[in-house]
C-alpha cells in the first residue's frame, strides 16, 4: 500500500544520470502495478457499478501509464530492451507449440 510522505524528500541537489533515470523509472512502474492491483481489487469487492465504472477507469489507465513508463525504460536502456523482447520472444514460441 502506498504511503504518504512528505513530497520534498525524493527532491535530489542534481540530476539523475541516465543510470539512476532507469532505476526510477523502474520503481515507477512498481508503483503503477501497485496501483492497478488495488484499484482492481476494490473493484471486484463492490457490487456497486458507479464505483466499478469510475475506479475500473481509473485502473486502466494506471495500465496506460504502465506502458508509457516501459516504453520510456526500453529507450532509456536498449539491453533491457532486447530481454524483453527475448522473454516475449520465448512465451511466443512456448505458446504457438503448444497450440499445433
Amino acid at each position: 500500500m502506498a504511503i504518504l510522505s512528505n513530497p520534498f524528500v525524493m527532491e535530489v541537489p542534481r540530476k539523475l544520470t541516465d543510470e539512476e533515470l532507469v532505476n526510477a523509472i523502474r520503481q515507477d512502474i512498481v508503483g503503477e502495478l501497485e496501483a492497478i492491483h488495488e484499484y482492481d481489487a476494490h473493484v471486484q469487492a463492490t457490487d456497486n457499478e458507479d464505483a466499478i465504472k469510475v475506479l475500473s477507469d481509473i485502473r486502466d489507465e494506471e495500465r496506460e501509464h504502465m506502458g508509457e513508463l516501459l516504453e520510456l525504460l526500453e529507450r532509456l536502456a536498449p539491453d533491457e530492451k532486447a530481454l524483453h523482447d527475448e522473454g516475449r520472444e520465448e512465451v511466443r514460441n512456448m505458446l504457438d507449440k503448444k497450440k499445433k
